[in-house]
């Protein structure tokens, strides 16, 4: 089982979507078989099955073992993934933003990321691979938004170097990355400042 999956089909997605199906998909965190199901749901075992087929036809699930029980066989099965994220261009293409100072364009970035991302692990997986990445997640409290704005600044220039540094357009061994680097105000925060905080967000980056 993955932890996370993105759901890029858009006919898998609304399957994830449906009310019941979530709930089925959160049970099967640990296998079980229709019969199980209903009876944790109370839903008619007809109706379980149908929903469990719908969700195995979508990648969702997974069939694990036949389990012989009295005079039947029972399906075991298992959620695919622990989370499901649903991939942004299901939606429609991710669009360019050119403001890098807006909220927009750091939705757009971040999406773009999910699409790719999870484009390059499936083909990864396929191909018996592990996908060469690095996250990075940090959080820092500012005294001022001067202190905000110089840190931007310094950021940007160390990353600068480093790109240079590393950075080599003629080697023909060489692999692509594409790297995003983003700043915005912690959610568990954003009651203590948002309006100053949007309000001097292009002064500060």
């Amino acid at each position: 089982m993955e932890p996370i999956a993105t759901v890029g089909n858009p006919d898998a997605a609304a399957s994830l979507l449906d009310p019941i199906r979530m709930r089925m998909l959160d049970l099967l965190k640990e296998p079980d078989s229709a019969t199980g199901v209903a009876r944790r749901m109370s839903l008619p075992r007809q109706k379980a099955n149908y929903h469990l087929r719908e969700l195995e036809k979508h990648g969702l699930v997974t069939f694990l073992e036949a389990r012989r029980k009295g005079n039947c066989t029972e399906r075991v099965m298992q959620a695919t993934a622990r989370h499901y994220l649903v991939d942004p261009s299901v939606f429609g293409k991710v669009p360019e933003v050119q403001d890098r100072f807006s909220s927009a364009h750091l939705i757009a970035s971040a999406g773009r990321a999910i699409t790719e991302v999870a484009e390059l692990a499936s083909r990864a997986r396929a191909a018996d691979k592990k996908l060469a990445t690095l996250t990075m997640t940090n959080e820092i409290r500012f005294r001022s938004p001067q202190d905000r704005s110089e840190f931007a600044y310094e950021y940007a220039k160390a990353v600068a170097q480093l790109m240079a540094k590393y950075h080599d357009e003629t080697c023909e061994g060489g692999r692509q990355f594409r790297m995003l680097s983003a700043l915005y105000p912690a959610l568990e925060n954003a009651n203590e400042n948002t309006a100053a905080g949007a309000g001097d967000a292009q002064r500060a980056l």
